[in-house]
């Protein structure tokens, strides 16, 4: 179990889960370079080089290049990220929705279909407002109400089509399928980014000082992340001695339960992102005659109203997931049932107490760590004025998250794997029978 990468396809359900999340990704890639009808990519591409440095050039990033090419799966997975972060902040207002959350597997389907209808809904707000975006870049061979119709009807449907694919990833393969659709969509780019960077260091405009800075960049913030993302607090845990079987004693033991720095994962950074993508890029493509609408794209360009918001944010869905998938009333009831318990903690409502304490300061400064790992590169790649997207703090910290979250994952398959074949190893005679042991 060292090496657990040449054993991946060894267990047939782990590869049947592999081979099966890679032909899904396949299918969403070449999805996303079949252009909507009537659009002319290369002066779009050329209309489009002038927004690369906005909020449209962080959306086209979780795309994979969607938006700057007009593809039938230009709006991605992000309308269906915000209906889920919609859903989610209305369980803590609506109790309704709430009981929704506790009810089981079937207040689970309703609440997943009303997640799909509301995905349908944005999808036809961003789709329109896409189209009509289109209609001023000069790119449409034919613009109109028939242009506005088709393209937003196929743009809606691709997006269905995308929620599809990420719940398919998730039910039969491995990983998130949504973090993993952002995954793939980012690290299309990085062949291109680096070819950028490259060609504006060979060409002057970026200096060697700034080249060295911008590795040093991406290696801190690799390292941080795993350093985040694997490091833990154990609290102690004490299991007392018990009398099993006949006569046998178990001896105490002394164990501890880890939580996480940052238990919520990258999932914060995707939801503050899509919190600040979907509204500002619905205003940048839509308010082409002042107003509101362009105030609102103004708010959500890159500059100090921008950070602020996007740290603050990280930092609000770090604790809002992690009090969604870590509920510290169940952890201290196992605990009692098991007849553990942490020293000089009453078992049962205290314990829990002392866990959600624990973990309210533990989650603190993992979230701050996130933001600041997330804003880090926009201020350096400002100082020396180096716009490549992909080495941005957000799609770093997306690639590292999602990479980690989905190699422990197989990890647990291969390791559940392990222990099976231990299990059903050897056979033992007993009194004339076969037992397994």
């Amino acid at each position: 179990m060292a090496n657990p990468i040449p054993n991946l396809f060894r267990v047939p359900e782990l590869k049947e889960k592999i081979l099966f999340t890679l032909f899904i990704l396949l299918i969403y890639r070449v999805g996303a370079h079949i252009t909507v009808p009537g659009v002319d990519v290369g002066i779009l591409r050329q209309q489009f080089g002038a927004l690369e440095g906005g909020i449209l050039g962080i959306y086209d990033m979780f795309v994979g290049g969607g938006l700057s090419r007009a593809t039938i799966l230009a709006l991605g997975i992000m309308p269906y990220i915000s209906a889920s972060i919609m859903f989610q902040l209305l369980a803590a207002v609506f109790p309704t929705v709430e009981k929704m959350q506790k009810e089981g597997e079937d207040g689970r389907q309703k609440l997943t279909q009303w997640t799909r209808y509301t995905t349908v809904i944005l999808s036809v707000i961003q789709g329109f407002s896409y189209a009509a975006f289109l209609n001023t870049t000069g790119a449409v061979r034919d613009p109109g109400f028939i242009f506005n119709l088709t393209t937003t009807v196929t743009l809606t449907v691709g997006a269905i089509f995308v929620m599809w694919l990420g719940e398919q990833i998730t039910e039969r393969g491995i990983g998130n399928g949504m973090s993993l659709l952002i995954f793939f969509s980012i690290i299309e780019g990085f062949p291109a980014a680096v070819a950028r960077t490259w060609e504006s260091f060979i060409a002057g405009q970026i200096q060697i000082f700034a080249l060295v800075a911008l590795v040093v960049v991406l290696v801190g913030i690799t390292a941080a992340v795993v350093a985040m993302t694997m490091g833990a607090r154990k609290i102690p845990v004490q299991i007392p001695r018990k009398v099993v079987g006949r006569g046998r004693i178990r001896e105490g033991q002394k164990s501890f339960v880890p939580l996480r720095v940052n238990s919520a994962g990258v999932m914060p950074i995707i939801f503050a992102q899509s919190f600040i993508v979907v509204p500002g890029t619905i205003a940048q493509l839509a308010g082409q005659t002042g107003g509101f609408l362009d105030l609102v794209a103004d708010i959500f360009q890159p500059g100090p109203v921008y950070y602020i918001t996007y740290g603050l944010l990280i930092v609000f869905f770090t604790y809002f997931y992690t009090a969604i998938i870590f509920n510290p009333v169940d952890l201290a009831e196992n605990l009692k049932k098991q007849g553990a318990f942490i020293p000089g903690v009453k078992p049962g409502a205290r314990t829990a107490e002392y866990i959600d304490r624990v973990l309210t300061r533990v989650t603190l400064p993992g979230s701050v760590y996130l933001a600041l790992v997330a804003l880090v590169p926009f201020w350096i790649f400002s100082l020396f004025n180096i716009q490549t997207f992909f080495f941005g703090g957000t799609g770093l910290l997306i690639v590292v998250g999602v990479g980690l979250d989905t190699v422990q994952q197989a990890q647990q398959h291969l390791l559940l794997r392990h222990y099976d074949g231990f299990m059903k190893k050897g056979r033992v005679k007993m009194r004339g029978r076969s037992r397994y042991v």
